[in-house]
Parts: C-alpha cells; structure tokens; sequence
C-alpha cells in the first residue's frame, strides 16, 4: 500500500539568506514575504536617509524589490540579502536624487565646518525648548528625525547605516562605494551637527528613530507581493 504524501511546513524564518533566496526565485510567495519582512526596516531607513522624505523612501523601496526580486538569481550569499538589497535602494534612490534640482556637494560642507569651526544650524520646530523635560518618548523621536533630516544627505546616509542601522564600519564603506576614513569622517562630523541640535538626554531614543515595522512593514510587504503577482 503506497503512503500518502506529508505535507512539511517550511520554517522561512530559520532559513539563511541563501536558501530563502533561492525558495524566493523558484516562485514561493512566503519566501518572498520574509525577505521583505527581514530586510524592511534596515532598507527604508537607508532610503530615507538619502531622500529625506517617507513616501518617497518607500516608493524607492517598492523599485528596489522589484528590481532585486528580478535579479535573485546573480545572488550568491558573498554578503547578506540586506547588504546586497541595500546597494540596489542606493542605486535607486540616487538616481531619483540626481532628477532633483542641484544641491550644495558635500566637500563644500566639510570645508565650510572646517573654516573657523562653524556648524550648519539645524530649523528647529520646538524653539528653543527643552524636549526632554516633560516630553514623551514620541516627542523626543520627532526631535532626533527632524534633526537626522536636516543633516546634508551624504552625511545622513553614514549617519543612518552606522548609529540607526548598526552597520560596521566596512560594510558601510564598502555599500557606499567610500573609504573606510571618509565613513568615519562623515559620521564624525555628522554627530558633531546633531550635537548642536539635540541634548545628550535623547541620545537613548537613536535606536528607536525612522521605524518601519507593523501595520507599514505589512502594507508594503503586500503592496510588493500584489506587484509581482501583476508580473506574471
């Protein structure tokens, strides 16, 4: 007597990168859901920290998927599905900044802090008051993304990788295309800006700053998964 087939339950979320890839490029739709939903936050972030704008950083994300979901097949795990994931949002997101009207390059910026030791200032849309005293925890993130948003882009995306994102110092390097010295010159400078903008009280919030989980995390999930299935 033949035995019935057993259905297995996949576990995606104990898969590593590259099996989970590879489930994703044979067609699995749950393969694709967790890689969006490992990759995510980490990727809207970054997006954000170079366009400075939240609809736009996730109209870059959903490009960058669809981009990435297409080119699975050249993955081969030299690095993380996020890393790798994070050079094709750069590349994105650039190529939207660069349809923008100029800006001032970031040289300019360095060499106006070294002159004399003056600090770009910071637009502040609490005056000139405390916000730590009395402020709640959502107060005090909308004060450390006002003031991430308003550092120059080059600065703010080093700034985003390394202090939000946790992102080493090569790995930052190497996903922006710099030397290891201009990234730790960047977030140097990038800290001594904020230092201007925010008091040391509200240094414990970084981590909590730009999320993307929940409800937005899943909107855009279905939002990618609704694409690809227009695709076929």
């Amino acid at each position: 007597m033949s035995r019935s087939p057993i259905n297995t339950v996949v576990d995606y979320a104990s898969l590593d990168d590259v099996a989970l890839a590879g489930r994703a490029q044979a067609g699995e739709r749950e393969a694709f859901r967790h890689i969006m939903q490992r990759c995510n936050q980490r990727l809207f972030r970054i997006a954000r920290g170079v366009t400075g704008d939240d609809a736009e950083a996730e109209d870059v994300v959903q490009a960058a998927y669809a981009r990435a979901f297409e080119k699975l097949h050249g993955f081969r795990g030299d690095a993380s599905l996020a890393t790798w994931m994070t050079r094709i949002v750069l590349n994105e997101a650039y190529g939207r900044l660069r349809q923008r009207r100029p800006t001032v390059p970031v040289e300019a910026i360095e060499m106006a802090q070294l002159d004399g030791g003056r600090v770009v200032p910071f637009p502040s849309r609490y005056g000139n008051e405390d916000p730590a005293a009395g402020a709640a925890r959502a107060q005090i993130r909308g004060l450390i993304e006002h003031a991430v948003d308003a550092l120059p882009e080059d600065f703010r995306v080093v700034f985003m990788m390394r202090e939000i994102e946790q992102c080493s110092v090569e790995e930052t390097a190497r996903t922006l295309e710099l030397k290891p010295e201009t990234v730790k010159t960047r977030l140097h400078r990038a800290r001594r800006l904020l230092r201007s903008a925010l008091q040391d009280s509200v240094a414990a919030s970084l981590g909590d700053a730009f999320p993307f989980l929940g409800a937005r995390c899943e909107r855009m999930t279905e939002a990618v998964l609704a694409r690809l299935d227009r695709a076929r």
